[in-house]
């Protein structure tokens, strides 16, 4: 069963990120909205952990956060893929269920 994993809340304030990276299974997506966009950000403290979860699961950023947070798409770890908020719906009716993590 596809599942789509939202986070909004910063890697670095919470364990949202760090709850989800660990429940997802092979196959599921990930999306990063609000201030856990900021876990998409390579060269940090949670750039490995994304970076091996990539490895299973597809992650996503929506891009309007990034742009309200002042982050540029080429601050990115390679292969998260920015959506738009129409993304955002495409990813949710994709998947079976949606699991919010705060």
């Amino acid at each position: 069963m596809a599942m789509l994993h939202t986070v909004c809340k910063s890697p670095f304030e919470r364990d949202a990120m760090k709850s989800c990276l660990a429940h997802v299974v092979s196959g599921s997506s990930v999306l990063l909205i609000e201030d856990g966009v900021v876990g998409a950000v390579d060269n940090t403290a949670v750039s490995d952990l994304v970076k091996g979860a990539m490895e299973n699961v597809s992650l996503f950023v929506l891009g309007e956060d990034l742009k309200a947070r002042g982050i540029s798409e080429d601050k990115l770890i390679d292969g998260i893929t920015v959506v738009d908020y129409s993304g955002f719906v495409d990813l949710a009716t994709k998947n079976d269920n949606v699991q919010s993590w705060v």
